[in-house]
């Protein structure tokens, strides 16, 4: 077939839009999706095809390839039938911009009858209805009325139960006749400033770089779990347009037994929840966001494409940062969360170079103890930020919906108040909300603040009293990015070094059971730290793993029947080290 004097191959099956698009050709069109049966509702595509010597004017994405006709994309039939239903168009939507920049590129400045409703948007194309019906299957969306009353909706035009609110209608609208509505507040609980949509990647730095699937907004899983698995063919949009075939919505987990030698835990932290401390009012104002939240709204994969926004989509003016929230504070955790203060200086810069805004940083100290972080801290100095010494005692939410920080000026000694249109919280991090498990999993004692405790914070810091398990990163406790990559280093190090040396020495004082004097009650069982003692219920008898057991102690106390005793540190053998020590040479 020929396009516009140039001779292109099609294949079986393609319409005339497709081989034109394949091939770099626009075509202008409103109504056409390539997952959806083109109905040619819109017939902006209209095209001159001349065949055996006839022209007629056809909609291209409804007509298919055929042998040997000419095809005429910018033919004058072709440009005035565009141009009339441009105008019949701007007739109808006025404001939608899509249509007034297609129009303009046709001549076409006035609409050839006063429009009727100048606020009306849609053209009805049927576009969000098919998606609705046919991608969806939420069968929401469909025509109601006739002629020139004819619109879109849901039944009766109300509220649906069928509707599961995934946007899809509003994704495929040519000309943003369609929003969906939610309350501000529901969102931001429910997931704040992201993800962006079903199929995201984490971050540019995510190990391994591959997109997620999340399954509260997927249409696929949403409907499945709507309808109990009745509908199982929802949307697949994904699954049908990746050539790699990577993606199959049958998969399940599945769990992997491995035999190691070392495990490195390495389970990391969590963001410590600023709702507890009701002080920061955080959750009642979305301009209210937390530390990592500014990190996905400044994220150019993020909701606003890295431009930082307030929640009414406008600038910030001024911008607080609060420092220390959640840490250093008897009511929440004592320990210092140790990157709190160089995250929120490169927020502020973020800020300043962003937006031009006025920033406020409060802190009690600002502890910039690494290499190159003194010097950064003295550049946000120069950059204009203002630095106040005083915690940041109580935000509040005014009725114009800005934002009242209240707290003390340490250095002048007198309290302030100020008026932002956007607070950060940086917030605390804690240990991993299953950490009481993951210890008791693999027998590893934590500190009284809940972090994995390490063998020795000087000479063994990445080893732990259990042998062969050691510990990497922030689950020992609270490190930046740099100290992280060398704990990790040494914790890989050391792993390398037991798997190497083929064996492991393990101290000769362990408990033993006297089977004969057990009595089975399994006292010991519970009491064990290091779940070293099984009870074999053959021989109603509990035995300890001596591989195990570090000698402690605390079963042999605290067995009624006297059965347990620590090998080589009997009460003979302690008494005879005690004569010992008074016996004259």
């Amino acid at each position: 077939m020929t396009i516009d004097g140039h001779a292109f191959r099609a294949e079986e099956g393609q319409t005339v839009l497709e081989v034109a698009r394949e091939n770099g050709i626009d075509i202008p069109t409103l109504c056409y999706h390539p997952l959806l049966e083109p109905h040619g509702a819109c017939r902006l595509c209209t095209v001159e095809i001349v065949q055996h010597g006839r022209s007629r004017l056809e909609t291209a994405c409804t007509y298919p390839a055929w042998d040997g006709i000419e095809v005429k994309t910018n033919s004058a039939p072709v440009r005035e039938a565009r141009r009339v239903i441009l105008g019949l168009f701007l007739a109808r939507c006025p404001e939608a911009e899509v249509i007034q920049d297609l129009a303009r590129e046709y001549g076409v400045t006035e609409p050839p009858f006063p429009p009727e409703d100048p606020e009306q948007k849609c053209i009805l194309c049927g576009l969000c209805v098919r998606t609705c019906h046919e991608l969806v299957k939420a069968n929401v969306l469909n025509f109601s009325q006739r002629g020139i009353d004819r619109q879109v909706g849901p039944p009766f035009l109300e509220e649906s139960s069928q509707c599961i609110g995934c946007g899809a209608c509003t994704i495929v609208c040519p000309t943003g006749a369609i929003e969906v509505a939610l309350e501000d507040v529901a969102v931001y609980e429910a997931k704040p400033l992201g993800p962006t949509g079903a199929v995201w990647v984490p971050s540019m730095q995510a190990v391994p770089l591959v997109p997620v699937i999340d399954r509260d907004a997927c249409i696929h899983f949403r409907q499945m779990d709507r309808s109990d698995g009745q509908v199982e063919d929802a949307c697949q949009v994904c699954q049908t347009l990746c050539e790699a075939d990577a993606i199959d919505f049958e998969q399940q987990d599945e769990v992997v037994e491995l035999d190691v030698g070392t495990i490195v835990v390495a389970t990391g932290f969590q963001m410590w929840d600023p709702h507890q401390l009701s002080q920061y009012s955080y959750g009642d104002s979305p301009n209210i966001i937390t530390g990592m939240e500014f990190e996905r709204l400044s994220n150019s994969g993020g909701v606003t494409d890295g431009e930082i926004l307030t929640a009414d989509g406008e600038k910030p003016e001024r911008v607080a940062i609060i420092h220390c929230v959640g840490s250093r504070d008897h009511n929440a955790h004592e320990y210092c969360s140790r990157f709190c203060c160089m995250y929120s200086l490169k927020q502020a810069h973020l800020v300043r170079e962003s937006t031009g805004a006025e920033v406020y940083e409060f802190y009690m100290d600002m502890r910039t103890a690494s290499k190159a972080y003194e010097e950064f801290y003295e550049r946000l100095q120069e950059e204009g930020v203002t630095f106040v010494r005083g915690h940041g005692a109580e935000v509040e939410v005014l009725p114009d919906e800005r934002l009242r920080v209240r707290g003390e000026d340490a250095d002048l000694g007198r309290l302030f108040e100020i008026d932002v249109d956007m607070v950060i919280l940086a917030s605390a991090i804690e240990p991993q909300h299953d950490a009481d498990r993951v210890a008791a999993l693999f027998g590893i004692g934590r500190s009284s603040d809940g972090w994995f405790a390490e063998a020795h914070p000087k000479l063994r810091p990445v080893e732990t009293d259990a042998p062969g398990v050691l510990l990497a990163g922030c689950c020992q406790g609270p490190r930046d990015i740099p100290d992280t990559v060398a704990h990790a280093d040494a914790a890989a190090h050391e792993a390398a070094k037991i798997l190497n040396r083929g064996e492991v020495t393990i101290s000769p004082v362990v408990a033993v059971v006297d089977e004969q004097a057990c009595s089975a009650c399994k006292t010991c069982l519970s009491l064990c730290p290091y779940s070293a003692i099984d009870f074999i219920e053959e021989e109603n008898v509990a035995r300890v793993n001596e591989a195990l057991c570090k000698g402690c102690g605390t079963c042999v106390a605290s067995c009624p029947a006297g059965a347990l005793t620590a090998r080589h540190f009997t009460s003979e053998q302690i008494l005879a080290q005690i004569e010992s020590l008074f016996q004259t040479p």
